[in-house]
Protein backbone atom coordinates (compact mmCIF):
# COMPACT_ATOMS: atom_id res chain seq x y z
CA UNK A 1 0.00 0.00 0.00
CA UNK A 2 1.30 3.53 -0.78
CA UNK A 3 1.28 5.79 1.56
CA UNK A 4 -0.07 9.83 0.64
CA UNK A 5 3.16 12.17 2.23
CA UNK A 6 1.77 14.39 5.12
CA UNK A 7 0.27 17.72 3.63
CA UNK A 8 2.79 20.34 3.46
CA UNK A 9 0.62 23.15 1.86
CA UNK A 10 0.39 26.72 3.89
CA UNK A 11 1.78 26.03 6.93
CA UNK A 12 1.12 28.27 9.69
CA UNK A 13 3.02 29.17 12.31
CA UNK A 14 1.73 26.42 15.00
CA UNK A 15 2.16 23.55 12.41
CA UNK A 16 5.45 22.34 14.47
CA UNK A 17 4.02 22.45 17.98
CA UNK A 18 1.57 20.72 16.34
CA UNK A 19 3.15 17.87 15.31
CA UNK A 20 5.43 17.95 18.74
CA UNK A 21 1.80 17.79 20.39
CA UNK A 22 0.82 14.75 18.10
CA UNK A 23 4.00 12.83 18.98
CA UNK A 24 3.79 13.83 22.80
CA UNK A 25 -0.05 12.75 23.02
CA UNK A 26 0.64 9.35 20.48
CA UNK A 27 -1.09 8.83 17.26
CA UNK A 28 -3.91 6.91 18.89
CA UNK A 29 -5.00 9.94 20.61
CA UNK A 30 -4.26 12.21 18.14
CA UNK A 31 -3.37 12.24 14.13
CA UNK A 32 -1.60 14.46 11.48
CA UNK A 33 -3.98 16.39 9.71
CA UNK A 34 -4.84 14.80 6.60
CA UNK A 35 -3.99 11.76 7.87
CA UNK A 36 -7.08 8.98 8.76
CA UNK A 37 -6.39 7.02 12.58
CA UNK A 38 -4.33 3.61 11.46
CA UNK A 39 -1.61 1.96 11.29
CA UNK A 40 0.06 4.13 8.54
CA UNK A 41 -0.63 7.19 11.32
CA UNK A 42 3.11 6.84 12.72
CA UNK A 43 4.80 7.16 9.27
CA UNK A 44 2.45 10.29 8.29
CA UNK A 45 3.63 11.94 11.67
CA UNK A 46 7.76 11.37 10.87
CA UNK A 47 7.00 12.05 6.99
CA UNK A 48 5.23 15.32 7.99
CA UNK A 49 7.81 16.24 10.67
CA UNK A 50 10.46 16.03 8.18
CA UNK A 51 9.26 17.79 5.67
CA UNK A 52 8.61 20.64 8.18
CA UNK A 53 11.94 20.50 9.47
CA UNK A 54 13.15 21.32 5.89
CA UNK A 55 10.60 23.88 5.39
CA UNK A 56 11.89 25.35 8.58
CA UNK A 57 15.56 25.05 7.58
CA UNK A 58 14.76 27.00 4.34
CA UNK A 59 12.76 29.57 5.69
CA UNK A 60 15.70 30.98 7.94
CA UNK A 61 17.13 34.24 6.57
CA UNK A 62 20.83 34.63 6.49
CA UNK A 63 22.48 36.52 9.52
CA UNK A 64 25.09 38.78 9.28
CA UNK A 65 28.16 36.78 9.42
CA UNK A 66 29.46 37.48 13.67
CA UNK A 67 33.60 38.53 13.92
CA UNK A 68 36.08 36.15 14.40
CA UNK A 69 37.33 36.65 17.94
CA UNK A 70 40.29 37.99 18.93
CA UNK A 71 43.27 35.25 18.99
CA UNK A 72 44.40 34.05 22.17
CA UNK A 73 46.45 35.44 24.09
CA UNK A 74 49.93 34.44 24.59
CA UNK A 75 50.93 32.69 28.16
CA UNK A 76 54.46 33.49 28.59
CA UNK A 77 55.04 30.57 31.51
CA UNK A 78 56.97 27.66 30.41
CA UNK A 79 55.76 24.72 28.87
CA UNK A 80 54.84 21.21 31.09
CA UNK A 81 57.73 18.79 30.72
CA UNK A 82 56.47 16.09 28.44
CA UNK A 83 55.88 13.69 30.69
CA UNK A 84 54.20 15.85 33.38
CA UNK A 85 51.95 16.77 30.00
CA UNK A 86 50.68 13.16 29.66
CA UNK A 87 49.99 12.95 33.60
CA UNK A 88 47.29 15.89 33.07
CA UNK A 89 45.82 14.23 30.26
CA UNK A 90 45.60 10.85 32.11
CA UNK A 91 44.26 12.44 35.32
CA UNK A 92 41.47 14.44 33.70
CA UNK A 93 40.09 11.41 31.76
CA UNK A 94 40.21 9.04 34.43
CA UNK A 95 36.71 8.14 35.15
CA UNK A 96 36.46 5.78 38.30
CA UNK A 97 34.10 3.42 38.65
CA UNK A 98 32.65 1.93 41.79
CA UNK A 99 34.52 -1.58 42.85
CA UNK A 100 32.39 -4.44 43.75
CA UNK A 101 30.29 -4.75 47.44
CA UNK A 102 31.25 -1.24 47.51
CA UNK A 103 34.82 -1.41 47.57
CA UNK A 104 37.28 1.04 46.24
CA UNK A 105 39.67 -1.89 45.03
CA UNK A 106 43.49 -1.32 45.13
CA UNK A 107 43.83 1.19 42.10
CA UNK A 108 44.55 4.91 43.12
CA UNK A 109 41.87 7.31 42.44
CA UNK A 110 43.34 9.95 39.89
CA UNK A 111 40.44 12.42 40.30
CA UNK A 112 41.40 12.87 44.35
CA UNK A 113 45.09 13.43 42.89
CA UNK A 114 44.66 15.99 40.33
CA UNK A 115 44.51 19.24 43.07
CA UNK A 116 48.08 18.26 44.39
CA UNK A 117 49.29 17.97 40.78
CA UNK A 118 47.90 21.17 40.11
CA UNK A 119 48.92 22.85 43.24
CA UNK A 120 52.36 21.52 42.34
CA UNK A 121 52.22 22.47 38.98
CA UNK A 122 51.36 26.22 40.17
CA UNK A 123 53.93 26.25 42.15
CA UNK A 124 56.93 25.88 39.88
CA UNK A 125 54.68 28.22 37.30
CA UNK A 126 54.45 25.31 34.14
CA UNK A 127 51.35 26.39 31.45
CA UNK A 128 49.15 23.91 30.18
CA UNK A 129 49.26 22.59 26.84
CA UNK A 130 46.22 24.48 24.90
CA UNK A 131 44.95 21.52 23.69
CA UNK A 132 44.34 19.95 27.29
CA UNK A 133 42.07 23.22 28.41
CA UNK A 134 38.46 22.55 27.67
CA UNK A 135 38.93 18.90 29.86
CA UNK A 136 40.46 21.08 32.46
CA UNK A 137 37.70 23.69 32.09
CA UNK A 138 35.07 20.80 32.53
CA UNK A 139 36.79 19.14 35.30
CA UNK A 140 36.51 22.65 36.83
CA UNK A 141 32.77 23.34 36.05
CA UNK A 142 32.05 20.12 37.94
CA UNK A 143 33.97 20.50 41.08
CA UNK A 144 34.48 23.75 42.77
CA UNK A 145 36.78 23.09 44.81
CA UNK A 146 39.04 22.37 41.84
CA UNK A 147 38.38 25.85 40.62
CA UNK A 148 40.83 28.17 42.02
CA UNK A 149 43.85 26.24 41.33
CA UNK A 150 42.85 25.17 37.83
CA UNK A 151 41.86 28.34 36.74
CA UNK A 152 45.57 29.58 38.21
CA UNK A 153 47.16 26.62 36.09
CA UNK A 154 44.64 27.19 32.67
CA UNK A 155 45.84 30.93 32.50
CA UNK A 156 44.59 33.86 30.51
CA UNK A 157 43.81 31.22 27.82
CA UNK A 158 41.07 29.97 30.08
CA UNK A 159 38.97 33.59 29.97
CA UNK A 160 39.25 33.83 26.56
CA UNK A 161 37.67 30.31 25.99
CA UNK A 162 35.11 31.30 28.53
CA UNK A 163 34.21 34.18 26.53
CA UNK A 164 33.08 31.89 23.20
CA UNK A 165 31.45 28.82 25.73
CA UNK A 166 28.62 29.50 28.01
CA UNK A 167 29.40 25.97 29.59
CA UNK A 168 32.76 27.96 31.03
CA UNK A 169 31.31 31.30 32.61
CA UNK A 170 32.26 29.98 35.62
CA UNK A 171 35.59 31.26 35.10
CA UNK A 172 35.01 34.69 33.89
CA UNK A 173 32.04 34.88 37.19
CA UNK A 174 35.31 32.97 39.32
CA UNK A 175 38.13 35.62 38.64
CA UNK A 176 38.34 39.18 40.11
CA UNK A 177 36.28 41.69 37.41
CA UNK A 178 35.05 38.69 35.61
CA UNK A 179 38.34 38.23 33.30
CA UNK A 180 38.59 42.44 32.78
CA UNK A 181 41.99 43.91 32.43
CA UNK A 182 42.56 46.25 35.85
CA UNK A 183 44.28 49.59 35.46
CA UNK A 184 47.19 50.05 36.15
CA UNK A 185 47.09 51.01 40.26
CA UNK A 186 49.28 54.12 39.27
CA UNK A 187 47.01 55.48 36.90
CA UNK A 188 44.53 57.44 38.79
CA UNK A 189 42.07 58.95 36.26
CA UNK A 190 41.07 55.25 34.87
CA UNK A 191 41.05 54.25 38.81
CA UNK A 192 38.42 56.44 39.50
CA UNK A 193 36.40 55.84 36.34
CA UNK A 194 36.26 52.51 37.18
CA UNK A 195 35.13 52.70 40.37
CA UNK A 196 32.47 55.10 39.74
CA UNK A 197 31.22 53.73 36.11
CA UNK A 198 32.63 49.79 36.12
CA UNK A 199 30.13 46.60 36.97
CA UNK A 200 30.09 45.49 40.67
CA UNK A 201 32.66 42.65 40.07
CA UNK A 202 35.29 44.96 38.68
CA UNK A 203 34.42 47.57 41.37
CA UNK A 204 35.58 44.56 44.28
CA UNK A 205 38.59 43.49 42.32
CA UNK A 206 39.83 46.64 41.61
CA UNK A 207 39.41 47.31 45.48
CA UNK A 208 41.02 44.61 46.50
CA UNK A 209 43.68 45.33 44.62
CA UNK A 210 44.78 48.23 45.30
CA UNK A 211 44.37 46.91 48.98
CA UNK A 212 46.81 44.83 48.65
CA UNK A 213 48.93 47.19 47.24
CA UNK A 214 48.03 50.80 48.96
CA UNK A 215 45.56 49.98 51.97
CA UNK A 216 45.09 54.02 52.56
CA UNK A 217 44.38 54.84 48.73
CA UNK A 218 41.48 51.82 48.61
CA UNK A 219 40.37 53.32 52.01
CA UNK A 220 39.74 56.33 50.80
CA UNK A 221 38.07 55.32 47.60
CA UNK A 222 35.75 53.53 49.10
CA UNK A 223 34.95 56.45 51.63
CA UNK A 224 34.46 58.43 48.41
CA UNK A 225 31.10 56.66 47.63
CA UNK A 226 30.32 55.01 51.40
CA UNK A 227 27.27 56.99 51.27
CA UNK A 228 25.45 56.20 47.74
CA UNK A 229 26.40 53.02 48.21
CA UNK A 230 23.57 49.62 48.62
CA UNK A 231 24.28 47.82 51.72
CA UNK A 232 24.87 44.34 50.46
CA UNK A 233 27.34 45.88 48.27
CA UNK A 234 28.58 48.12 51.22
CA UNK A 235 29.20 44.76 53.04
CA UNK A 236 30.77 43.22 50.48
CA UNK A 237 33.24 46.51 50.33
CA UNK A 238 33.76 46.21 53.68
CA UNK A 239 34.93 42.80 53.73
CA UNK A 240 37.71 43.84 51.52
CA UNK A 241 39.39 45.62 54.46
CA UNK A 242 40.41 42.67 56.33
CA UNK A 243 43.83 42.36 54.40
CA UNK A 244 46.06 44.78 55.54
CA UNK A 245 43.94 45.65 58.58
CA UNK A 246 45.73 48.34 60.67
CA UNK A 247 45.01 51.20 63.36
CA UNK A 248 44.44 53.65 60.37
CA UNK A 249 41.35 51.72 59.71
CA UNK A 250 39.68 52.58 62.78
CA UNK A 251 38.30 55.90 62.01
CA UNK A 252 36.48 54.64 59.06
CA UNK A 253 35.27 51.45 60.85
CA UNK A 254 33.92 53.57 63.61
CA UNK A 255 31.83 55.59 61.54
CA UNK A 256 30.72 52.23 60.00
CA UNK A 257 29.02 51.02 63.40
CA UNK A 258 26.42 53.93 62.73
CA UNK A 259 25.41 52.59 59.38
CA UNK A 260 22.03 51.75 58.64
CA UNK A 261 22.52 48.07 57.80
CA UNK A 262 22.68 45.32 60.96
CA UNK A 263 25.48 43.29 58.46
CA UNK A 264 27.73 46.02 58.08
CA UNK A 265 27.47 47.36 61.65
CA UNK A 266 28.27 43.76 62.58
CA UNK A 267 31.23 43.21 60.24
CA UNK A 268 32.26 46.56 61.33
CA UNK A 269 32.49 45.87 64.81
CA UNK A 270 33.93 42.19 63.96
CA UNK A 271 37.00 44.14 62.38
CA UNK A 272 37.26 46.60 64.96
CA UNK A 273 37.50 44.01 67.87
CA UNK A 274 41.03 42.52 65.51
CA UNK A 275 42.35 45.62 66.58
CA UNK A 276 43.35 44.92 70.08
CA UNK A 277 44.13 49.22 70.34
CA UNK A 278 40.87 49.97 69.10
CA UNK A 279 38.62 52.05 71.43
CA UNK A 280 36.07 49.69 70.78
CA UNK A 281 37.98 46.98 72.05
CA UNK A 282 38.55 48.94 74.88
CA UNK A 283 35.26 49.56 75.36
CA UNK A 284 34.39 45.60 74.94
CA UNK A 285 37.20 45.45 77.68
CA UNK A 286 35.31 47.60 80.30
CA UNK A 287 32.46 45.74 79.52
CA UNK A 288 33.78 42.28 79.85
CA UNK A 289 35.70 43.19 82.90
CA UNK A 290 32.97 44.50 85.13
CA UNK A 291 31.30 40.28 84.30
CA UNK A 292 34.53 38.46 84.96
CA UNK A 293 36.64 38.71 88.22
CA UNK A 294 38.89 36.49 90.62
CA UNK A 295 36.21 35.69 93.53
CA UNK A 296 38.84 35.39 96.77
CA UNK A 297 36.11 34.52 99.12
CA UNK A 298 35.52 31.35 96.65
CA UNK A 299 37.82 28.62 96.26
CA UNK A 300 38.43 25.30 95.30
CA UNK A 301 39.49 22.61 97.36
CA UNK A 302 42.04 19.85 95.75
CA UNK A 303 40.30 17.11 94.66
CA UNK A 304 36.51 18.53 95.43
CA UNK A 305 33.93 21.79 94.28
CA UNK A 306 34.50 25.18 95.19
CA UNK A 307 33.58 26.02 99.14
CA UNK A 308 32.33 29.42 100.65
CA UNK A 309 34.91 31.48 103.20
CA UNK A 310 38.43 29.85 103.98
CA UNK A 311 40.60 26.87 103.58
CA UNK A 312 38.63 23.84 104.75
CA UNK A 313 40.71 22.58 107.53
CA UNK A 314 43.24 19.95 106.81
CA UNK A 315 43.42 21.39 103.03
CA UNK A 316 47.51 22.20 101.94
CA UNK A 317 46.29 24.55 99.18
CA UNK A 318 43.12 26.69 98.19
CA UNK A 319 42.89 27.58 94.15
CA UNK A 320 40.94 31.31 93.58
CA UNK A 321 37.64 30.80 91.84
CA UNK A 322 36.71 32.73 88.90
CA UNK A 323 33.70 34.62 89.09
CA UNK A 324 30.69 35.74 86.58
CA UNK A 325 28.50 37.91 86.45
CA UNK A 326 26.91 37.89 83.03
CA UNK A 327 24.86 41.15 81.61
CA UNK A 328 21.33 42.09 82.57
CA UNK A 329 20.31 43.73 79.77
CA UNK A 330 21.77 44.62 76.32
CA UNK A 331 22.11 48.59 76.30
CA UNK A 332 21.99 50.80 72.84
CA UNK A 333 25.65 51.10 72.95
CA UNK A 334 26.13 47.65 73.30
CA UNK A 335 24.23 47.08 70.45
CA UNK A 336 26.32 49.95 68.56
CA UNK A 337 28.72 47.98 68.98
CA UNK A 338 27.99 44.86 67.52
CA UNK A 339 26.45 42.78 69.73
CA UNK A 340 23.60 41.36 69.23
CA UNK A 341 20.62 41.56 71.40
CA UNK A 342 18.18 39.12 70.55
CA UNK A 343 19.61 35.41 71.12
CA UNK A 344 19.18 32.50 69.01
CA UNK A 345 16.32 29.75 69.96
CA UNK A 346 17.18 28.03 72.91
CA UNK A 347 20.21 30.02 74.50
CA UNK A 348 20.13 32.46 77.17
CA UNK A 349 19.91 36.11 76.77
CA UNK A 350 22.67 36.45 79.23
CA UNK A 351 25.14 33.80 78.45
CA UNK A 352 24.59 35.07 74.49
CA UNK A 353 25.51 38.99 75.20
CA UNK A 354 28.35 37.78 77.46
CA UNK A 355 29.92 35.65 75.36
CA UNK A 356 29.59 38.61 72.52
CA UNK A 357 31.56 40.80 75.28
CA UNK A 358 34.13 38.47 75.93
CA UNK A 359 35.15 37.28 72.01
CA UNK A 360 35.33 41.17 71.45
CA UNK A 361 37.62 42.22 73.94
CA UNK A 362 41.20 41.94 73.95
CA UNK A 363 42.83 38.86 75.53
CA UNK A 364 45.70 41.02 77.54
CA UNK A 365 42.59 42.26 79.42
CA UNK A 366 42.74 38.93 81.20
CA UNK A 367 46.01 38.89 82.75
CA UNK A 368 45.45 42.42 84.31
CA UNK A 369 42.04 41.52 85.21
CA UNK A 370 43.24 38.20 87.00
CA UNK A 371 45.49 39.15 89.12
CA UNK A 372 48.70 38.77 86.30
CA UNK A 373 48.13 35.58 85.74
CA UNK A 374 49.54 34.07 82.20
CA UNK A 375 46.85 32.27 79.84
CA UNK A 376 47.66 28.57 81.17
CA UNK A 377 47.11 30.06 85.00
CA UNK A 378 43.89 31.54 83.75
CA UNK A 379 42.68 28.52 81.93
CA UNK A 380 43.19 26.10 85.00
CA UNK A 381 41.32 27.98 87.08
CA UNK A 382 37.96 26.90 88.32
CA UNK A 383 35.36 28.83 87.23
CA UNK A 384 31.92 28.97 89.28
CA UNK A 385 28.50 28.06 89.06
CA UNK A 386 28.85 26.04 85.65
CA UNK A 387 30.28 29.20 83.13
CA UNK A 388 33.12 27.94 82.67
CA UNK A 389 32.02 26.13 79.47
CA UNK A 390 30.81 29.37 77.74
CA UNK A 391 34.04 31.86 79.42
CA UNK A 392 36.10 29.32 77.75
CA UNK A 393 34.03 29.08 74.24
CA UNK A 394 34.40 32.57 74.17
CA UNK A 395 37.90 32.66 74.80
CA UNK A 396 38.44 30.24 71.81
CA UNK A 397 36.77 32.40 69.31
CA UNK A 398 38.85 35.38 70.63
CA UNK A 399 41.88 33.54 70.33
CA UNK A 400 41.13 32.75 66.77
CA UNK A 401 39.57 36.00 65.89
CA UNK A 402 42.89 37.76 67.32
CA UNK A 403 45.48 34.93 66.36
CA UNK A 404 47.12 34.32 69.45
CA UNK A 405 49.09 31.32 69.74
CA UNK A 406 49.13 31.31 73.43
CA UNK A 407 45.84 31.39 74.38
CA UNK A 408 45.04 29.01 71.71
CA UNK A 409 47.84 26.60 73.43
CA UNK A 410 46.43 27.19 76.63
CA UNK A 411 42.58 26.36 75.63
CA UNK A 412 44.11 23.66 73.34
CA UNK A 413 45.99 22.26 76.70
CA UNK A 414 48.17 18.55 76.25
CA UNK A 415 46.81 16.30 73.87
CA UNK A 416 46.80 13.83 76.16
CA UNK A 417 44.72 15.30 78.41
CA UNK A 418 41.73 13.00 79.41
CA UNK A 419 38.86 13.35 76.38
CA UNK A 420 41.24 15.10 74.76
CA UNK A 421 38.70 17.96 75.63
CA UNK A 422 42.01 20.47 77.07
CA UNK A 423 40.83 22.96 79.73
CA UNK A 424 39.02 25.37 77.31
CA UNK A 425 38.14 23.92 73.95
CA UNK A 426 34.62 22.18 73.86
CA UNK A 427 34.41 20.67 70.73
CA UNK A 428 36.71 19.45 67.75
CA UNK A 429 35.31 22.14 65.42
CA UNK A 430 36.94 24.66 68.17
CA UNK A 431 39.85 22.78 68.62
CA UNK A 432 40.50 22.87 65.11
CA UNK A 433 40.33 26.34 64.44
CA UNK A 434 42.65 26.69 67.50
CA UNK A 435 44.90 24.84 65.47
CA UNK A 436 45.23 27.45 62.59
CA UNK A 437 46.39 29.83 64.95
CA UNK A 438 49.55 27.73 65.21
CA UNK A 439 52.28 26.95 62.61
CA UNK A 440 52.50 24.08 60.85
CA UNK A 441 55.08 22.15 62.80
CA UNK A 442 53.52 22.77 66.03
CA UNK A 443 49.83 22.04 64.62
CA UNK A 444 51.27 18.98 63.31
CA UNK A 445 53.03 17.83 66.83
CA UNK A 446 49.51 18.40 68.42
CA UNK A 447 47.60 16.47 66.29
CA UNK A 448 50.17 13.51 66.28
CA UNK A 449 50.35 13.63 70.30
CA UNK A 450 46.44 13.92 69.81
CA UNK A 451 46.25 10.43 67.34
CA UNK A 452 48.79 8.73 69.91
CA UNK A 453 46.45 9.53 72.91
CA UNK A 454 43.32 8.64 71.32
CA UNK A 455 43.28 7.17 67.69
CA UNK A 456 42.04 8.00 64.84
CA UNK A 457 38.08 8.12 65.41
CA UNK A 458 37.90 11.79 66.42
CA UNK A 459 41.47 12.72 64.60
CA UNK A 460 39.52 13.30 60.97
CA UNK A 461 38.39 17.09 61.40
CA UNK A 462 41.70 17.92 63.21
CA UNK A 463 43.35 16.61 60.46
CA UNK A 464 42.07 18.54 58.03
CA UNK A 465 44.21 21.78 59.32
CA UNK A 466 47.25 20.35 59.55
CA UNK A 467 49.72 21.46 56.37
CA UNK A 468 50.18 18.95 53.52
CA UNK A 469 52.39 16.74 53.03
CA UNK A 470 51.85 15.96 56.77
CA UNK A 471 55.22 16.10 58.94
CA UNK A 472 56.84 13.00 59.56
CA UNK A 473 55.79 12.78 62.84
CA UNK A 474 52.36 13.24 62.50
CA UNK A 475 52.36 10.75 59.41
CA UNK A 476 53.94 8.34 61.84
CA UNK A 477 51.20 8.89 63.70
CA UNK A 478 48.77 8.34 61.62
CA UNK A 479 49.88 4.79 60.33
CA UNK A 480 50.83 3.56 63.51
CA UNK A 481 47.14 4.10 64.55
CA UNK A 482 46.00 2.67 61.14
CA UNK A 483 48.02 -0.49 62.35
CA UNK A 484 46.88 -0.87 65.49
CA UNK A 485 43.34 -0.69 64.30
CA UNK A 486 43.80 -2.46 61.26
CA UNK A 487 45.55 -5.65 64.36
CA UNK A 488 42.44 -5.16 66.50
CA UNK A 489 40.21 -6.12 63.83
CA UNK A 490 38.29 -3.24 64.21
CA UNK A 491 35.59 -2.33 61.82
CA UNK A 492 37.39 -1.05 58.54
CA UNK A 493 35.05 1.01 56.80
CA UNK A 494 34.86 3.72 59.54
CA UNK A 495 38.64 4.46 58.78
CA UNK A 496 37.86 4.75 55.23
CA UNK A 497 37.80 8.70 55.34
CA UNK A 498 41.29 9.02 57.26
CA UNK A 499 42.60 6.16 54.48
CA UNK A 500 41.54 8.80 51.89
CA UNK A 501 42.59 11.57 53.14
CA UNK A 502 45.92 9.85 53.98
CA UNK A 503 46.22 8.97 50.21
CA UNK A 504 46.56 12.41 49.63
CA UNK A 505 48.42 13.83 52.57
CA UNK A 506 50.59 11.00 53.75
CA UNK A 507 54.50 12.20 52.63
CA UNK A 508 55.48 9.74 49.57
CA UNK A 509 58.16 8.90 51.57
CA UNK A 510 56.33 6.96 53.72
CA UNK A 511 55.19 4.72 51.42
CA UNK A 512 58.50 1.81 52.06
CA UNK A 513 57.15 2.06 55.78
CA UNK A 514 54.10 0.71 54.91
CA UNK A 515 55.06 -2.93 53.06
CA UNK A 516 54.84 -4.96 56.10
CA UNK A 517 50.99 -4.27 56.18
CA UNK A 518 49.86 -5.21 52.78
CA UNK A 519 49.56 -9.10 53.62
CA UNK A 520 46.11 -9.92 54.44
CA UNK A 521 46.69 -10.05 58.65
CA UNK A 522 45.14 -12.97 60.82
CA UNK A 523 41.64 -11.93 62.00
CA UNK A 524 40.89 -11.68 65.87
CA UNK A 525 37.90 -13.68 66.82
CA UNK A 526 35.81 -10.74 67.52
CA UNK A 527 37.07 -8.45 63.87
CA UNK A 528 34.88 -7.91 61.73
CA UNK A 529 34.17 -10.16 58.81
CA UNK A 530 36.47 -9.43 55.80
CA UNK A 531 38.69 -7.09 57.79
CA UNK A 532 41.45 -8.52 57.08
CA UNK A 533 41.29 -8.20 53.39
CA UNK A 534 39.67 -4.98 53.38
CA UNK A 535 42.91 -3.39 55.19
CA UNK A 536 45.24 -5.26 52.98
CA UNK A 537 43.63 -3.67 50.23
CA UNK A 538 43.47 -0.27 51.21
CA UNK A 539 47.23 -0.34 52.26
CA UNK A 540 47.67 -1.92 49.29
CA UNK A 541 45.83 1.38 47.38
CA UNK A 542 48.17 4.08 49.81
CA UNK A 543 50.84 1.99 48.77
CA UNK A 544 50.16 2.62 45.15
CA UNK A 545 49.01 5.90 45.73
CA UNK A 546 51.68 7.73 47.04
CA UNK A 547 54.36 5.91 45.13
CA UNK A 548 51.84 7.61 42.15
CA UNK A 549 52.24 11.25 43.57
CA UNK A 550 56.23 10.86 44.03
CA UNK A 551 56.67 10.31 40.53
CA UNK A 552 54.10 12.67 39.34
CA UNK A 553 56.21 15.37 41.28
CA UNK A 554 59.64 13.91 39.98
CA UNK A 555 57.90 14.44 36.74
CA UNK A 556 56.96 17.99 37.38
CA UNK A 557 60.37 18.90 38.55
CA UNK A 558 61.74 17.48 34.64
CA UNK A 559 63.33 19.52 32.69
Amino acid sequence: MTRSPAPVDAPGADVWEGLVTTALLGTDRRTPPGTAPGPDAPAALLDAAAVETVRRRAGLRPARAAGRPQPAPEDPRPALPPAAARRLAMLLTDRPGPSGGGRRGTAPDLTELLPQWLAVANARGFAPPPQVLPALLDAARGRTDLRPAALEFAGPRALWLARLNPDWRFALRATPGGGAALPQLEDEERIQRLWQEGLFAERVALLSALRSREPAAARDLLATTWATERAEDRLMFLDSLRAGLGPDDEPFLEQALADRSRNVRATAAELLSALPGSALAARMAVRAGACVAIDHMRTAQPGGPGVEGEESAGAAKSTPTIAVEAPHECDPGMERDGVVAKAPAGRGERSWWLGQLVEAAPLSTWSRRLGGRMPREIVALPVADEWQGELHAAWCRAAVRQQDAEWSRALLGEPSAPDAGGPGAVSLAERAKLLGTLDAAERAEWVAGFIAAHGLSEAFQLLGVCAVPWAAPLGRAVVDALNIARDAGSYPWSFSGVMGLAERCLDPSEASRLDALLAVPDEPENASPGAGGYWAEAFQRLVTTLRLRAAMTEELGAA
